[in-house]
C-alpha cells in the first residue's frame, strides 16, 4: 500500500458512523450485509448510510454487489491487512504476527 492509500484509508476511517460500519461487516462475515440491514442495525438514516458506505468503497474498505434489488457491502480484508503491512513494515525485524502472538510492541516503553 502506497502512502497515499493510507492516508485515504484513515480518512474515511476518521468518523464514527464509518468506524461502526466497518466493524459490523468484518462482524458479518464474507457475506455481509445488505445495505438497509446496515441502517437498521446501526440506527442510522439511510441516506446517511449510503453517503458512508460510498466513503469506505472510495477508500477500498468496501465491496458492492448486486443481489436482485439488493446492494450487499462486504468488508474487503485485503485491504485491511495491505493497511496493517503498511503500517508495519518497518517497525519490527520480527514479523508482525510473532509481535502479536508474543504481545511485544515497536515502540520502546
Amino acid at each position: 500500500m502506497e502512502i497515499d492509500a493510507a492516508v485515504n484509508v484513515f480518512a474515511a476511517l476518521a468518523q464514527e458512523s464509518r468506524l461502526r460500519v466497518l466493524r459490523l461487516l468484518l462482524e458479518s462475515g464474507a457475506s455481509g450485509l445488505p445495505a438497509g440491514e446496515i441502517a437498521e442495525r446501526l440506527g442510522i438514516p439511510g441516506s446517511t448510510t449510503s453517503f458512508h458506505l460510498s466513503a469506505l468503497e472510495r477508500a477500498g474498505l468496501l465491496q458492492a454487489s448486486r443481489q436482485g434489488r439488493l446492494i450487499i457491502y462486504a468488508a474487503r480484508i485485503a485491504s485491511l491487512r495491505g493497511l496493517l503491512s503498511f503500517l508495519t513494515e518497518t517497525c519490527c525485524s520480527e514479523s508482525i504476527s510473532e509481535r502479536f502472538i508474543n504481545g511485544l510492541s515497536c515502540v520502546a516503553e
